[in-house]
């Protein structure tokens, strides 16, 4: 049971740090977005995509995992993982309709 608590925390801490960096490479982008340079934009915008890619195959891993039977014990890590992801992602889908206002209003000019 330590073990599979050990790597369930481990899996936690990766998810935590790729949701993470792909937050901030979302509001890295709505800053560069907002100064007008849409290219570096896009690229932290591919940036955050992947990161939280990585954050979901972990989070993939466990439910798999999951769902073929293994036990697996719930702790308050793997919960704060979980909601780190989720609003992580919730930036991100944000970031996207923010760049794009500022795309448009730049282009009205």
């Amino acid at each position: 049971m330590e073990t599979n608590t050990n790597t369930i925390t481990e899996t936690a801490f990766q998810i935590i740090l790729y949701a993470g960096n792909g937050k901030s490479s979302a509001m890295e982008a709505i800053q560069e977005a907002k100064e007008g340079n849409f290219k570096k934009s896009d690229q932290l915008m591919e940036n955050a995509g992947n990161e939280l890619n990585k954050a979901h195959e972990f989070q993939t891993t466990l439910l798999q995992g999951e769902a073929n039977g293994d036990e697996s014990s719930l702790n308050l890590m793997l919960v704060h993982s979980q909601d780190h992801l989720m609003t992580s992602m919730t930036v991100r889908d944000l970031a996207v309709e923010i760049i794009e206002i500022y795309r448009n209003k730049i282009e009205r000019r």
